[in-house]
């Protein structure tokens, strides 16, 4: 019955990371899939996630279905952290947010979403973008490119051209926007660039769908929402895709959301209604442990504070590994220009190497990165990140 089916070629992150794991070199560097892995190279159990799964497990409650839309202290919780506690578009109840299947599974939904409300609309990517963006929009039946984003020459953002594909699209375009740590780059626009994009996203009557993977690992859990308040500020009607993945270290769990800001509570009734419908006929109802834990956290001052201090130190050590590696590239390799490492901001850093170079890392040192070039600078670290610089000299050395 299947013998049409074409083979499945696989996911190129996941399949690097099973080279890696295969790689029996005792030397070897894993920079491939966005992990936060901690200076031993293990992926940390926070422990205010910790504190808050005891206390949700000593109240033995029953795991009866949520409902559609989620757990309620969660999806308050979520909306307190991204658009503030004193926001005015939450208290005029016109912001729909429903927890979903990880960041991935908020982006399936809104764009299916987005299809049934706008069956004619297409979607703009970063050029380059997370891969992923594209299957999950195409999946949803709208059709996906790109708009300008990365300059290889500067290794920083082409704000311009940016600018002028953006002003140039038709009404009801849906435009994937990260408002930190942008993945693949970790190249973000300034806040008077964002000034600037703010305005032409709402006179061309556009679509925003702003992605915050990694909130409080750019410059902190505060700061790296203030685009999305900026948007609430202006006006705009906009979707948020967001993800506890990373900033709790809770990858397996898949706790996300979906925040949409609308024009009035009427039309934000409607919109949930039809996030319920979408939720329904693709998985139901979401999970219940993980947003009990995360609701937990952040609706306690004590736990909050605990893991924004933890959010906080993954965050530094990002950054030291980050100075780490420009400071003994200038070193070992000063005619190659690693300003990157410290121009850039969140996981990833877009190191410009060309493929030749990275197979030959990958080949000749057991250095795994993406063949776009894409280094997850917490894989680095105080045991490894003399052996990665010493590889990187080697293969860029005249």
């Amino acid at each position: 019955m299947f013998e049409h089916i074409d083979a499945y070629a696989g996911d190129p992150i996941f399949k690097l990371v099973e080279l890696f794991q295969a790689d029996p070199r005792k030397d070897k560097v894993n920079l491939t899939i966005g992990l936060y892995y901690d200076e031993e190279g293990k992926i940390p159990l926070l422990a205010s996630v910790q504190e808050a799964e005891k206390r949700s497990a000593a109240l033995k409650k029953p795991r009866a279905y949520l409902p559609m839309e989620g757990l309620a202290s969660y999806r308050q919780a979520v909306q307190k952290l991204l658009f503030g506690a004193d926001s005015v578009a939450v208290k005029d109840e016109r912001v729909v947010t429903v927890q979903t299947l990880g960041g991935t599974g908020a982006l399936k939904i809104g764009a299916d979403f987005l299809h049934k409300a706008f069956p004619a609309a297409e979607a703009r990517v970063s050029d380059p973008a997370w891969d992923n963006y594209y299957a999950v929009f195409q999946g949803a039946g709208v059709p996906t490119s790109s708009y300008r984003y990365y300059d290889a020459k500067t290794q920083g953002l082409n704000f311009t051209a940016m600018m002028e594909d953006i002003a140039a699209l038709p009404a009801h375009t849906i435009v994937v926007l990260n408002p930190c740590c942008h993945n693949p780059t970790g190249v973000d626009p300034s806040a008077e660039q964002w000034a600037q994009l703010i305005p032409v996203l709402k006179e061309r009557n556009l679509i925003p769908f702003v992605d915050i993977a990694y909130q409080g690992f750019g410059r902190g859990l505060e700061e790296d929402t203030s685009v999305i308040r900026s948007m609430v500020d202006a006006g705009l009607t906009f979707l948020v895709a967001s993800s506890f993945s990373k900033n709790f270290s809770y990858y397996g769990e898949r706790c996300g959301a979906l925040s949409i800001v609308c024009q009035s509570k009427e039309e934000a009734n409607r919109v949930q209604g039809q996030l319920k419908a979408t939720i329904r006929r693709v998985y139901s109802n979401p999970p219940t442990q993980g947003a009990q834990a995360i609701a937990a956290v952040l609706q306690d001052a004590e736990l909050f504070k605990q893991w924004d201090a933890e959010v906080a130190e993954m965050r530094d050590r990002i950054a030291t590994m980050r100075k780490l590696a420009h400071e003994k590239l200038k070193q070992k390799a000063p005619n190659y220009d690693s300003s990157y490492f410290v121009d850039q901001f969140g996981m990833f850093c877009y190191t410009g190497l060309t493929k030749e170079q990275i197979l030959r890392l990958r080949d000749e040192f057991g250095v795994y990165m993406l063949e776009s070039g894409r280094v997850c600078v917490p894989g680095l670290n105080s045991g490894n990140i003399d052996y990665f610089v010493d590889a990187v000299a080697a293969v860029v050395a005249p």
